[in-house]
């Protein structure tokens, strides 16, 4: 296969593959020059130099030998021959330590074995017979005087041991000599694999640049030339297989871009067309407001005071002629007060539910344990009346408009005492519990109740379940109730699974910095 088409990968990996032989190589070679180093080492510190030392010792116990015994020939003192004894297990134990060094080393260990040989002889032939002599005799200066056989025997005893610290200290300087020639090897391996290293990482710099720095370099300056605007531009590029597949992908890439930029376009087009309508409808939406805003004024002030003067003067009627015109005149004159009330009453919650959002006073930390006592005061009257009690237990503390929570409260807590169950003293239970990052508030009562059907039609506003006769209300309060439970960011609902009466359930969230509170239940009876 020729080289030239190989892929960048397939290229690095034939380098790489050399280098590590080479590397291997240099490897393999400096273990084992490193282990002949290593051991020619041991071989001078642990072996050849104490073995050395040992020599310059029995030099010196032959020495302490000879001087011992003299001195028990000229004394006869036996106290005198301890020093001789003692150099005498001295020697021995020198012998074997050094014969035990020197064990791989035959010619050395033949030199010790004559110097064995030699102080042995010393001993049989000169110092032996010289000290039986003495015990037998006694002391004599005259037997203490060295011989001419004495000298002979002790100097070839010494000579045998200056023979073994010559030749321990030829052997120790080839040993050494072997030592500096391996530590020369390695270095010239360690410098041979830097070299080794340094072509390598050069020829890898030369085959990046080559194979990958400058063909990514030229894909980059045709890709600037499209990224400038000429989609038109086809992308080429070079190099390894690698690279020019890329470079194939890129071309493909801007192709299908360019493609799809007649869409873009479209899209665009398409875009800022809903966004003229998308403003349109926001101009029509604050026309809207404005026309709203324009008849809540108008329905609080303009439509309020002729219904008041409708309202009064049919009252003024009522209580004026009551009884001095036929029976069907007061019917008409009551229907016509009742609902003159009734349209003051539409007029005003339908102003309280369109200001819910719009008429604000900004959010504050409420403490809902006071807003239940406030909501329960309004219904002092009913509540004493009819013997109703009122529970909570610690309410949490949340942020919201205090005037607005308020009425929320009301609303429910007035629902619960009007539509009450006739055989049963009215009870309201208020609870609160923390689910995840909302707060979920309960009001229980004990009343009619609701059937699960109307549950959601409930919160519609001007829907009623009963006839206005039975009941008396707008029908408006719940749908209140619910706008300003969404507006706090919550949602509320009737849970079906309330046996007896009914059981409201809103959230409201959590402020985001909560001080823990502490435990408070009470009771409004």
């Amino acid at each position: 296969m020729n080289p030239t088409k190989w892929s960048l990968w397939r290229r690095i990996i034939a380098l790489c593959a050399v280098v590590a032989g080479l590397l291997g190589l240099i490897a393999v070679s400096a273990t084992v020059t490193a282990g002949a180093n290593r051991a020619d080492t041991t071989k001078v510190m642990d072996r050849l130099t104490p073995a050395l030392v040992n020599a310059e010792e029995l030099y010196s116990q032959l020495l302490r030998q000879q001087s011992s015994v003299r001195t028990f020939l000229l004394t006869g003192k036996d106290s005198d021959l301890d020093a001789y004894r003692a150099a005498q297990k001295s020697e021995t134990e020198i012998l074997a330590e050094t014969e035990r060094l020197l064990a791989d080393e035959p010619d050395l260990l033949a030199a010790v074995h004559d110097i064995a040989a030699a102080t042995s002889r010393y001993r049989r032939e000169i110092t032996e017979p010289l000290i039986a002599q003495t015990r037998t005799d006694g002391p004599s200066a005259e037997r203490a005087t060295p011989t001419d056989t004495s000298r002979t025997v002790y100097t070839a005893a010494s000579d045998r041991i200056n023979a073994l610290r010559t030749a321990l200290t030829t052997r120790r300087d080839v040993v050494a000599a072997q030592v500096r020639s391996t530590g020369n090897t390695l270095i010239l391996l360690l410098v041979f694999a830097g070299i080794v290293i340094i072509v390598a990482g050069a020829a890898l710099a030369f085959l990046l640049r080559r194979l990958v720095t400058r063909p990514v370099t030229e894909l980059a300056a045709e890709v600037r030339i499209v990224a400038a605007g000429n989609y038109d531009h086809e992308i080429t590029g070079g190099g390894p297989p690698e690279l020019a597949a890329l470079a194939a992908d890129v071309d493909t890439m801007r192709r299908r871009i360019n493609t799809e930029l007649q869409d873009v376009v479209e899209a665009r087009r398409l875009v800022e067309e809903a966004n003229r309508m998308l403003e349109q409808q926001a101009a029509e939406l604050t026309r809207s407001n404005r026309d709203l805003e324009q008849f809540a004024y108008v329905a609080s002030h303009d439509l309020q005071e002729p219904l008041r003067k409708v309202a009064s003067f049919c009252q003024l009627l009522q209580r004026r002629y009551a009884r001095q015109l036929d029976e069907r005149a007061d019917q008409y004159i009551a229907f016509a007060v009742d609902g003159a009330q009734r349209m003051q009453r539409l007029i005003n919650d339908l102003l309280a539910f369109s200001r819910i959002g719009r008429l604000t006073s900004g959010f504050n930390d409420i403490d809902l344990n006071a807003v239940v006592v406030d909501a329960a005061e309004q219904f002092e009257m009913q509540r004493s009346s009819s013997d109703a009690e009122i529970i909570f237990t610690d309410l949490p503390t949340v942020r919201g408009e205090e005037p607005l929570l308020g009425a929320l409260f009301a609303n429910l807590i007035g629902n619960a005492l009007k539509f009450r169950h006739p055989d049963r003293t009215p009870r309201i239970v208020i609870d609160s519990q923390r689910v995840d990052d909302e707060y979920e508030i309960s009001v229980e009562d004990n009343g009619i109740g609701i059937e699960p059907e109307f549950a959601d039609k409930v919160f519609v506003i001007f829907q009623r379940l009963h006839a206005k006769d039975a009941y008396p209300g707008t029908g408006i309060g719940l749908a209140i109730a619910k706008k300003i439970v969404e507006y706090h960011g919550g949602r509320i609902w009737i849970d079906p699974s309330q046996a007896e009466g009914t059981l409201f359930r809103f959230t409201l969230p959590v402020p985001v910095l909560e001080a823990p509170a502490p435990l408070l239940e009470e009771s409004v009876s």
